[in-house]
């Protein structure tokens, strides 16, 4: 008796495989970055070589320094930190422990766990939840994405009576840069 393990469907022509059972990887919803080509350099053409030769005959300085980094039609990097300071006076919630961070502020909010880390600018936040369990000292943000998904974050405070401390001061920071559509 012959018996195969897992599933006897094949996918049809043309169709991409997807999905978990073929890729472990695979998160539904968020997709691999576009590749674009590189373009040609200018002097490729009849009499420059191929392979291998080809790469070595490229000068130098055919290219500038940082261009393989950068796609093609890219501007600049990320400005730094330094050049987007807040106005003075400008409100800043920050709440930390030993392995989450979560800050809120002009640029958005940005969450630690461990060394993972995300950022959201105040234009892709649709809510900002705040909530304490009933026993224990964990205060749990969860910010609340338009295409209905959340991400939770629990800081562990060193007394209950933060708690109403950085409710106050998030609401603060959530009055002055987040706009309900």
């Amino acid at each position: 008796m012959d018996q195969r393990i897992g599933s006897s469907s094949q996918p049809l022509k043309g169709e991409p495989v997807k999905g978990a059972g073929f890729d472990p990887a695979f998160i539904p919803g968020i997709t691999a970055p576009a590749t674009q080509p590189e373009p040609e350099p200018a002097d490729a053409g009849p009499t420059a070589g191929t392979g291998a030769d080809a790469e070595d005959a490229k000068p130098a300085a055919a290219e500038p320094a940082g261009a393989a980094a950068e796609p093609a039609g890219a501007g600049p990097a990320e400005e730094p930190e330094e050049e987007t300071a807040p106005e003075d006076g400008a409100p800043v919630f920050e709440a930390s422990d030993r392995r989450a961070r979560f800050v809120a502020d002009h640029r958005g909010v940005r969450l630690r766990l461990d060394e993972e880390d995300c950022e959201f600018h105040w234009d892709e936040i649709a809510a900002v939840e705040t909530g304490s369990a009933r026993f224990g000292k964990r205060f749990t943000i969860t910010v609340h994405t338009p295409d209905r998904r959340w991400y939770p974050i629990e800081i562990e405070a060193a007394a209950r009576s933060r708690f109403k401390e950085w409710e106050s001061q998030l609401d603060a920071v959530l009055d002055a840069y987040f706009e309900e559509a």
